[in-house]
C-alpha cells in the first residue's frame, strides 16, 4: 500500500507478474509483498521460476505482463531511480581473476561514479562488513567460492542499496560460509535497515537466513509469508512423535507396547529405551497421552512431537511433480 508519493509499507511488490518463453510459462501470475527489513527467502525446485523472478524485478527481463514496485516506484516508469536503489547479485557471478581484491572493488567504486577518495571508503566499509579486509591484496582468481561470493557482494553493496536481490548466492558454500553470508544479511537489516529477495533451491542454506519465506513450483507461487505460517497452512493431520525412557526404571508388570498402541498412534516402533510413531490427533488429545503415560508409572526422560516444517512442504512439493510427471 502506497502511503504517499514515493512512499510504501512494502520494499518490494509484484502484481500478477508472469513470463513467458515461447509457449513455456516459466512465472505464472505472481503476486506477493515483501514489507521492508525482511530477508525473503524464495524456494523452490530447479526450474520452478526463481531466477526468472528476479530478473525481471532487476529490470535485466521484461515480464510478458504484470507489474513489480521498488519502495513504491513503478520499475518500468521509474526505472533509473529503481535503478538506484537495487543491488543484484547472479549466480556464479563473474570476477577478474588477475586483479588484486581492492583493485576489483576499485574499478566498480568508480563505475558507480564515486570520485577515488570517496570510492576508496566505500569499498573499504564493504570489505569490512564481508570480513573479507584481510584478503584485500589476494588475487581474486585464488579466493574460495565461498570468499568470492563474500566479494561480489561487497562489490554489490558498495552503492548504498536498499533493496537485495540475490539469485543462490549460498550455492556450493560450505556451511561456515553460508553462516558468515547469513550473519552478514543479517547485520544489514538490522543496521541498515535493508530488505532482502533471496533464492535457493535447497532448503538449508535459508533455513536460519529468512524471516519469511516463498514456496515456488512449476513458474507458481503456492505459499508465501512467516516460516511458521507456510509450514502450518500444508501441515499433515499427524506428527512424528520419539519416546525415550529410562529402561531399568520401568515397572516390570508394565505392558509398554500395549500402553502406547491406541487408535491414534500408527506406525509405532520399539527400540531399547524409545520409541516413535505417528500419532492423529489435536494438541490437546497429545497432551491428554502424555499425562497418561506418566501417570502409568512410564518414567519418560523425552518426549518429542514434531510439527510439520518447511522440509515437509517442500518434499509434499517433489512428490507431487514427481506424481504428475
Amino acid at each position: 500500500m502506497v502511503t504517499a508519493a514515493g512512499q510504501t509499507e512494502y520494499a518490494l511488490e509484484t502484481r500478477d507478474l508472469r513470463v513467458d518463453y515461447g509457449d513455456f510459462t516459466a512465472v505464472r501470475d505472481i503476486s506477493l509483498k515483501i514489507p521492508k527489513g525482511e530477508i525473503y527467502g524464495l524456494v523452490g525446485p530447479n526450474g520452478a521460476g526463481k531466477t526468472s523472478t528476479i530478473k525481471v524485478v532487476a529490470t535485466l527481463m521484461e515480464p510478458t505482463y504484470g507489474d513489480v514496485f521498488i519502495e513504491g516506484l513503478d520499475i518500468e516508469e521509474k526505472r533509473q531511480a529503481v535503478h538506484r536503489l537495487l543491488g543484484y547479485m547472479p549466480d556464479l557471478a563473474p570476477t577478474t581473476p588477475e586483479m588484486r581484491v581492492w583493485e576489483f572493488l576499485d574499478m566498480f567504486a568508480g563505475a558507480y561514479g564515486l570520485a577515488p577518495g570517496p570510492g576508496r571508503k566505500r569499498w573499504e566499509e564493504c570489505l569490512e562488513l564481508v570480513q573479507l579486509t584481510e584478503s584485500r591484496d589476494v588475487l581474486c582468481g585464488s579466493l574460495s567460492r565461498g570468499m568470492t561470493q563474500r566479494l561480489i557482494l561487497a562489490k554489490t553493496l558498495i552503492p548504498h542499496p536498499s533493496v537485495l536481490l540475490l539469485d543462490e548466492p549460498a550455492s556450493g558454500m560450505d556451511p561456515m560460509a553460508r553462516i558468515s553470508l547469513r550473519n552478514i544479511l543479517q547485520e544489514l537489516v538490522r543496521e541498515q535497515q535493508v530488505t532482502v529477495l533471496i533464492s535457493s533451491h535447497i532448503l538449508t542454506e535459508l533455513a536460519d537466513m529468512c524471516t519469511s519465506v516463498g514456496i515456488m513450483s512449476k513458474g507458481s507461487l503456492l505459499f508465501s509469508g512467516d516460516i511458521d505460517e507456510v509450514a502450518e497452512s500444508v501441515a499433515k493431520p499427524h506428527r512424528e512423535v520419539e519416546l525415550t525412557w529410562i529402561t531399568d526404571a520401568v515397572p516390570a508388570d508394565l505392558d509398554v507396547p500395549g500402553l502406547l498402541q491406541r487408535d491414534q498412534v500408527m506406525d509405532l516402533s520399539m527400540q531399547s529405551g524409545g520409541a516413535s510413531f505417528q500419532f492423529y490427533g489435536e494438541d490437546g488429545n497429545l497432551n491428554t497421552f502424555l499425562r497418561e503415560l506418566v501417570e502409568a508409572g512410564l518414567p519418560l526422560v523425552r518426549f518429542a512431537p514434531k510439527k510439520a516444517g518447511i522440509e515437509d512442504v517442500l518434499l509434499d512439493i517433489e512428490q507431487k511433480e514427481k506424481a504428475n510427471g
